[in-house]
């Protein structure tokens, strides 16, 4: 199961680097010039279990190749070949000579046309020794807690005085919390049983206020427990009160695209947008995100800006450009290898760069 989800992992990390590079490498491609699309390709060598990138043509002819990544890939694999056969992504493992390797090949395409494929290619052999490592660390540590558990029964038994504190402090905790209310009973307390006399006492006068309190808020709440557009805009304004709603992001609400001659909006699917959205539809305020289609930038006005939804309005989407060294070192770089192992993946090390952190500043 560990080692599956170590693969499901590298599987949705090469994913998402496929959907971010594929626009970068079918410009590059346009413009037909292999010493760009070479640089292209390099960027990307010498990254943390990331073997490199290759680029290929529709028959499976390699165009560009990283140079760490020429002695295992000669010549297009199956994978790449597939992906350009049925004009999809393919994703899979492969084991090329002594090395293995997963393989994650985006068609590229110009329009409708597909141009070539984009092959994306991990060191997954770190997963294996990985999944011994976590075995082996969960074993040692189930061993040690058995251990302590062991020893710590022992000491209980052979110093019975330590039981009737547990339940004395049990029986504390239960009374504070409103959990229970009812005397224990006084064999189990021994040398507490005067205390415990007027810790009840009291806990019963506690548990009286506490349940008038529950009563009365769960009648506070019964009038106010339905919330509609109308009431969360004037929610909203009161807390902002004269300032507007902004929200930032790297991911836009909206996108345009262009298909042929014409421009195509789509809306991304992500939790981020799916979220927030309704909350500035609302309450109106002002979306500012990197404009990451390549039709953003004719959709907008000359402050960059543009109202959305696009059939009904209700906020403004505010869209900065950056360039392609920028999007590099705070988005590939510092948010992808940084902070996304740091708070989503305990079994990857985080890799911060300082250049990278210039940027993302």
């Amino acid at each position: 199961m560990l080692a599956q989800g170590m693969r499901r992992d590298l599987e949705h990390r090469a994913q998402l680097l496929g959907e971010s590079l594929a626009s970068n490498v079918e410009r590059d491609m346009e413009r037909s010039n292999p010493g760009i699309l070479r640089r292209t390709v390099q960027q990307f060598a010498n990254r943390e279990h990331l073997a490199g990138l290759a680029v290929y043509d529709p028959q499976g002819k390699t165009l560009a190749v990283a140079s760490n990544l020429q002695p295992l890939i000669e010549s297009a694999p199956a994978v790449v070949l597939q992906s350009l056969k049925e004009q999809r992504e393919i994703s899979g493992f492969v084991r090329i000579g002594i090395a293995s390797l997963h393989i994650y090949a985006v068609p590229l395409r110009k329009g409708e046309e597909v141009t070539g494929s984009l092959a994306i290619v991990h060191d997954s052999g770190y997963i294996k020794g990985e999944s011994l490592r976590i075995w082996r660390e969960t074993f040692l540590s189930a061993l040690a807690h058995v251990f302590i558990i062991v020893l710590l029964t022992l000491v209980i038994v052979r110093w019975s005085i330590a039981g009737p504190i547990a339940r004395t402090a049990h029986w504390m905790k239960a009374l504070r919390t409103g959990r229970a209310v009812a005397r224990i009973k006084a064999h189990d307390l021994d040398l507490f049983r005067p205390l415990a006399r007027e810790v009840a006492t009291f806990a019963e006068s506690l548990h009286t206020a506490r349940s008038a309190a529950e009563l009365e808020a769960r009648l506070r709440e019964s009038g106010e427990s339905t919330w509609t557009a109308d009431r969360l805009a004037v929610h909203i304004r009161a807390r902002l009160e004269d300032s507007r709603l902004f929200v930032v992001s790297n991911r836009e609400p909206y996108i345009h695209l262009r298909r042929g001659k014409s421009i195509e909006v789509s809306q991304p699917a992500s939790g981020l947008v799916t979220a927030l959205e309704p909350v500035l539809q609302a309450c109106g305020g002002t979306w500012v995100a990197h404009g990451s289609g390549d039709g953003d930038i004719d959709a907008v006005d000359v402050h960059d800006r543009l109202p959305v939804p696009p059939d009904d309005p209700h906020y403004t989407l505010r869209r900065i450009w950056l360039s392609k060294e920028e999007e590099q070192g705070y988005y590939y770089g510092f948010s992808n290898e940084g902070l996304w192992p740091l708070c989503h993946i305990a079994h990857t090390r985080p890799l911060f760069r300082a250049d990278d952190w210039k940027h993302y500043q």
